[in-house]
């Protein structure tokens, strides 16, 4: 290592550029507490020489999906300009330069910025693929090993890639320090790329794109078609291949691949890259998609007032009605839930969708494979960048061991194609994957001259961090404490034992409840503490609406009651548990979800995590100790004096829960309430169990003591009900919400004013679960309920009835 300190943190940060990347990189700082100047050149007319800054933010704080996780995010975000504000860039531990991707416009900046650069701060380059080399040639000797490329991937809050390329000179502890960095405080999956052109992800992510759009002209198929066989059902993102073009810009897209062609002089693909012509005149006319109105799609407005999408023609550049698209293939990979089985039968079948995806599977498996080790060292790599920077499920090698390696390798063969050396030499060696796992330990294959430390066979351990736990491999190595069909308890060491729903969508039902009692009665006998948490893109969908409809449609509604206390008491115990218990929550955490993460001692949360009580939109209340949750926590809010008025209290409460509101971040939860402002929100998903296991452990450390039974919490009582049956009648009266929404409506408001008594009289936790029970019941008897229930398992969407 040569003689350089990295700084030991990041306390503050710049930003240069408040274009759409820049201002969303400073959107997402913000969003893991670091406070970040945000700079850009004075427009050239007005007074404000800090107007397009104003506007980058301004722009970042309306954006959909959000780029900010909290309103008070933009407050972290101070605004200035080139000519004014340089010299405060000494303040700053870490300076991001994210203005237009020209290689003489950047050099030019950091010719300007070096003097006011602090001898320890980090400079890096957000470039998409512009040489680390080159740029770093424009700092002065002093500044170069503190430099590398920091590439995010758009929109830098959701997507988790983070390409990090070395220059000549940057030092070995700086990359170690922004690997840990970016990985530990921004949340990111970190790729270690090497310096050619468009690094890894937009390399060999280009260049599927651009063979799509090749096979798409030579073999006659329809955007729309392609959109069809490349998105969802291979394990893409949803736009797959045209509308994710349209999301990025035609003219992004043709920039990125003029690098691509500019700078692979010796690619035999090269040609490729030269975008086809249809899509340059698209370009030249225009038409660069979602910002423009029109790209490879258009939306239109018809005479009878309806909106439809309609896809260009190629050969005549019009846009005509996408049809109806079907393929036999995929119609029955619908009934494959394992995307790598699907993918097995998908590239097999003899029809137009299995041609199409073998040929592009197997070119890009081919190009991925080809450009090791140019690109990056290992195949790992590789298959993080495309799985984190483009969200597919699966990468090129990934896809290869799933289709299977050796059919997939004898069928190119025969196709006449040669196998690049990787592939070629584990075939040679009768490999029959890229990936191994035994007893949750994963391995690679590296081949000959691997940087990684390989085995006889070429096989070295794939990447990872003790912090991040893995459940599936803690299971596989024997780890399974408790077990049933809808949930399991998970050894994580150190005498921390974890529950783990895996129902569909993890939909809280008696299984799990159950499997809740089992292990709350093991924690408190033999282990430290408990998590609650999974390894699912969602936490819980809430509880199982089907079961209680069907228990209704059999005049069970002892049954649906029975169901509804037990899950009451469950979460009861989690509060009252003689061990701390810690829920770890991400992605959707929904009704049911919602009240489990409520109940527990502390959360441990995924920035991600969208939470909410939304019973109301199936014409019930939240009957697990929601609402209870929520009249405690707006009692301990209050201040504690003769005279407190709880009715604003009640009244936000009764307005979120009401309208079914969702938090969109954690930090929205803690503003909302579903989470406290003392719990802990985690940036990287990934490290999201471990750090909740050490939650468990410094309570235990502290001396955890149980929360005592609250007998004494302040309700708004009568004159409270009143007030919200005022303002639900007068709803109803001016047409915003229907007569049943009214009679749900009131059945909250009872359960969040304590029912029919004085104000400020104190009532008991079981006192308020028994109003919410009743309110739930009463509700589940009303044919309108029933009905928003049957609706909303029909179609995912509230019914107003």
């Amino acid at each position: 290592m040569k003689d350089m300190h990295a700084p030991d943190r990041v306390g503050r940060a710049a930003v240069l550029g408040a274009g759409v990347m820049g201002a969303a990189i400073a959107a997402h700082l913000a969003n893991v507490g670091i406070p970040t100047l945000l700079l850009d050149i004075p427009p050239r007319d007005g007074d404000d020489k800090n107007a397009l800054v104003r506007s980058g933010l301004e722009r970042a704080r309306k954006s959909k999906p959000a780029s900010f996780s909290s309103s008070r995010g933009p407050s972290f975000v101070e605004v200035g300009n080139f000519d004014d504000d340089l010299p405060r860039l000494a303040e700053c531990d870490w300076i991001v330069e994210a203005v237009v991707e020209n290689l003489d416009i950047k050099r030019s900046l950091f010719e300007k910025i070096a003097p006011h650069v602090a001898p320890h701060a980090l400079l890096t380059s957000n470039t998409s693929g512009l040489s680390a080399a080159a740029l770093s040639g424009a700092l002065p000797e002093e500044l170069r090993p503190r430099f590398m490329v920091t590439h995010f991937f758009n929109p830098p809050r959701y997507l988790k890639l983070l390409e990090l390329v070395r220059g000549p000179d940057t030092d070995d502890g700086v990359v170690a320090f922004f690997s840990d960095f970016g990985e530990r405080v921004l949340g990111k999956g970190i790729v270690h790329a090497k310096d050619t052109p468009n690094f890894i992800a937009n390399r060999v992510g280009c260049f599927g794109i651009f063979h799509v759009l090749q096979l798409m002209l030579e073999e006659g198929y329809t955007v729309a078609e392609v959109d069809k066989l490349t998105g969802r059902a291979i394990g893409r993102p949803g736009s797959a291949t045209f509308r994710t073009a349209d999301l990025v810009g035609l003219d992004t897209l043709a920039h990125v691949a003029a690098n691509l062609y500019e700078g692979l002089s010796q690619d035999p693909h090269r040609d490729l890259f030269d975008p086809p012509d249809f899509m340059k005149r698209l370009v030249d006319d225009g038409r660069l998609g979602q910002k423009s109105g029109a790209g490879f799609y258009k939306k239109v407005r018809g005479e009878d007032g309806k909106s439809e999408i309609l896809m260009v023609d190629p050969a005549t550049l019009e846009y005509v009605p996408q049809g109806k698209v079907s393929f036999g293939a995929l119609e029955m990979a619908k009934n494959v839930g394992d995307l790598r089985e699907r993918i097995h039968g998908l590239v097999r079948a003899k029809d137009r969708a299995g041609s199409f995806l073998w040929k592009t599977f197997s070119a890009s498996m081919r190009y991925a494979a080809e450009c090791i080790p140019e690109i990056s060292d290992d195949v790992v790599n590789v298959d993080r960048a495309m799985c984190w920077g483009f969200g597919w499920e699966l990468g090129p090698f990934q896809l290869w061991d799933a289709m299977g390696f050796r059919w997939a390798c004898e069928r190119m063969l025969d196709e006449g194609h040669e196998l690049p050396e990787l592939a070629r030499s584990l075939y040679d060696a009768g490999g029959e994957s890229f990936y191994r796992e035994d007893a949750g330990k994963h391995a690679f294959f590296a081949g000959t001259g691997a940087a990684a430390p390989a085995d006889d066979e070429g096989f070295a351990p794939v990447p990872t961090r003790p912090e991040y736990l893995v459940l599936a491999d803690l299971k596989a190595a024997g780890g399974v404490i408790l077990e049933s069909p809808d949930a399991s308890l998970v050894d994580l060491g150190d005498g921390v034992a974890c529950l783990e729903f895996h129902t569909k969508m993890n939909t809280v039902g008696p299984g799990i409840v159950d499997m809740m009692e089992r292990s709350l009665d093991e924690v408190e006998a033999r282990w430290q503490g408990l998590v609650i948490g999974n390894d699912a893109t969602q936490f819980s969908a809430g509880a199982n609406l089907l079961l209680i409809l069907n228990e209704l449609d059999d005049d069970n509604a002892e049954e649906v009651e029975w169901i509804v206390e037990r899950f009451q008491k469950a979460n009861m115990r989690l509060r009252r548990c003689s061990r701390p218990v810690v829920a770890a929550p991400n992605g959707l955490t929904l009704g049911g979800g919602c009240e489990i993460v409520m109940s527990g001692d502390a959360v441990v949360a995924s920035l991600e995590t969208y939470i909410g009580l939304v019973e109301v939109g199936a014409g019930l209340v939240p009957a697990g100790g929601g609402c209870k949750e929520m009249v405690r926590r707006a009692d301990e809010a209050a201040p504690r004096l003769p005279g407190t008025d709880l009715f604003p209290y009640i009244r936000r409460i009764f307005e979120t829960v009401g309208m079914g509101k969702v938090a969109t971040s954690a930090h929205e939860a803690q503003e909302m309430g579903f989470l406290s402002a003392t719990d802990r929100v985690v940036a990287n998903r990934d490290r999201l169990l471990h750090d909740a296991k050490m939650q468990v452990l410094a309570m235990v450390e502290a001396g955890y003591r149980p929360t005592p039974p609250r007998a004494d919490i302040r309700v708004a009582g009568e004159p409270g009900l009143a007030a919200l049956r005022i303002g639900l009648d007068q709803m109803e009266r001016a047409g915003y919400i229907s007569a049943h929404d009214k009679v749900v409506g009131d059945a909250l408001a009872w359960v969040l004013c304590g029912g029919e008594v004085s104000a400020s009289s104190l009532v008991s936790e079981e006192y308020l679960l028994d109003l919410e029970r009743e309110a739930f019941m009463r509700l589940c008897s009303e044919p309108k309920t029933q009905e928003r229930m049957e609706y909303i398992l029909k179609t995912g969407k509230p019914l107003r009835n």
